[in-house]
Order: C-alpha cells, then structure tokens, then sequence
C-alpha cells in the first residue's frame, strides 16, 4: 500500500527571505528601489502583526496572515500613520506580490491566502495631470549659454522632454546608450530593468555631438549628464536644475509662477503632445515604457476633461428642440398598444 505524501510546510520566515532574495532579485530582476519599498511595506506589516498579535515575525505562520489582520494593517497606515490611499494600496501591493509567490511555495495554505488576496485596493480621485503647454515648454528650455552647466542643463531639459524618460532613466543614461548615426535614438533603462529604445530629433542629436565634441574625456560608460564631480548626476540635481530653469522662464511667462513644476511634469507634457499630434496610443505607451495601457489612458482622460472645461467657455446657442412625434408608426402603435 503506498503512502501519501504530505508536503513540507516552509516555515514564514523561510518564504519571506525567499521572496527577496531569489524571487524579486533573480526572477523578476526589479529594480533596487522597487525591493526598497517592498521591504519597507513588509517591515511595517510585520511590526503591527506583531503588536496586533503578540508574534515576533519568525513565529508568524501564513494562516496567521487573515483579511482581518490586512485590513486592520490598512486602517494603520490610513490613520495613525496619516498614509495616503496610494500609499496604503502601494502598501497592500506589496504584500499581495509575497502572498502570490507564497502560494505557490506552500499549498497547504492556499485557502488562507486566497481569503488574503480578496482584500481590495482603494478607490481614490487621481488629480488631473499637469502639463505644460508647446510655448511654456520652449521657455523652460531656454537656450544653452556658454557655460559648462548651462550647456548640460540644457540638454538634460532636452532630452527630458524629447524621450519623455522619468529622472531615473535619463540621468542613468551613458554616452554608449545614445546612436547619433544614421536614425539617432537613446537606449533608456526603465522600471523592472526593461530596455526601450527612443527616436532623438536631429536638433537633440546634433546637440549631443557638440556635447561629446567639448567633453571628450567622457567614454562609453561614462555619464552622458555628469555632476562636477564625474558621477551622474542624482534626482534633487535634476530637480535643482529644472526649477532654476522654470524660474527663468516664469519671467516670460507668469502663468508658470505659481505651480509646482517637476521633472514628471516635462514627461506628461511629452506625453500630451505626442497625444495631441494624432500618435497612435500603443505608440505613446511603448514611447513612455508603460507596462500597462491603463496607465497611457490617463492622459486620454485629462486631454478629454480639458476640452470639456474649454466647452464650459462656449456659450451654448439657444435653441429649442422640438420633439420628434412619429406620424402612425405601425411599431409604435404595436408598442404603445401593449
């Protein structure tokens, strides 16, 4: 008579340390700032279970990871820690992603863990997109000065607004990932370490040559957009830059003055102006390296709510509308007759 197998149950601990080392590093290769907020989110779940159930993380068990737990984790964050509702789905997200992983490591406790995943995200009101228009955008640009930092600024705030690149992309850009031959395009690394390739104008191109012309110490694998120092340069420099350069260009254009302007506006306006010139929305999601299209739709829906708030403008024309009275419609009759 054979025996059954009864699979091993893998401890809690075991599959938390599997999750991060082996499952986010080496099969879905995330980014190291992506892990980060992983393992934030999971610190802080695992420090309220352990208040909220007197268990150190090494005694937790899968099954002690119910929705009543998660939601009273959720209110947590919402309440005491004065979390926004992103954050707090941007929380659950993460520990969803380690529920997921530990089902399929631990199928004893799949039931448990299917309950688990039930627990929904939160609906909340997205702002509507902000975006600069063609004749703000141009004013932010400027021209490049003479110096060494208004040249590199100026082609940072360039190739920003060329590519449509989010900060992290454009300042790990190195001058072996640009083509200036022949069809001239970047090679940007995107989140989850996903590769896309995006066409540069022949005026980016031409002023990533002078560039490389007046800098020729920079190699394959250097910074395209280094510091003083050599080193690329970080997300506060790019943002010190921008807001010097919006601050320029506020004196041409004082609508600029009182908003907040950032590096993930110039790619919305990237976005918006490739949508309004007609392109395809697959090509703006490839363009932007969006992983959904879902995410490209929201730039459909604040094109669409500005129009909407231009009709509010129009005066609507007086008319009066006669209704439509059918002269003895054989259907109508059929149906009026019911």
């Amino acid at each position: 008579m054979s025996k059954v197998t009864v699979p091993l149950q893998v401890s809690f601990a075991s599959l938390v340390q599997q999750f991060f080392t082996e499952y986010l590093v080496n099969q879905r290769a995330l980014s190291p700032c992506t892990i980060a907020s992983y393992r934030d989110a999971m610190m802080l779940f695992l420090n309220f279970a352990h208040s909220h159930l007197g268990k150190t993380p090494t005694d937790l068990n899968l099954t002690d990871i119910r929705p009543e737990l998660i939601l009273a984790f959720l209110d947590h964050l919402e309440q005491e820690r004065h979390n926004s509702v992103r954050s707090r789905n941007l929380r659950l997200a993460a520990l969803r992603a380690f529920l997921k992983f530990a089902s399929r490591r631990d199928v004893s406790s799949l039931q448990v863990v299917e309950q688990a995943l039930a627990v929904p995200m939160k609906r909340f009101e997205r702002p509507m997109l902000d975006f600069l228009s063609h004749e703000e955008m141009l004013a932010v640009l400027g021209q490049p000065g003479e110096t060494w930092t208004s040249q590199r600024d100026h082609l940072l705030l360039t190739m920003l607004y060329n590519t449509g690149a989010r900060v992290s992309e454009i300042i790990g850009v190195q001058v072996g990932d640009v083509v200036i031959a022949g069809s001239a395009c970047v090679h940007l690394h995107g989140k989850g370490r996903k590769q896309r390739s995006t066409p540069l104008w022949k005026s980016t191109a031409q002023e990533i040559r002078n560039w490389l012309r007046c800098n020729p110490l920079l190699g394959a694998n250097s910074a395209l957009l280094p510091n003083r120092n050599g080193h690329a340069m970080t997300r506060f420099n790019v943002t010190q830059r921008l807001n010097i350069a919006v601050t320029r260009a506020t004196e041409i254009y004082s609508s600029l003055s009182n908003r907040r302007i950032s590096p993930h506006t110039i790619r919305h306006t990237t976005a918006m102006s490739l949508l309004q010139s007609g392109v395809a929305f697959s090509v703006i999601a490839l363009w932007l390296g969006h992983e959904s299209t879902t995410t490209t739709h929201r730039y459909v829906e604040a094109n669409l709510e500005m129009k909407e708030k231009a009709l509010e403008r129009l005066q609507e024309p007086s008319i009066q509308m006669s209704r439509y009275h059918p002269q003895d419609d054989a259907l109508m009759k059929f149906l009026q007759a019911l």
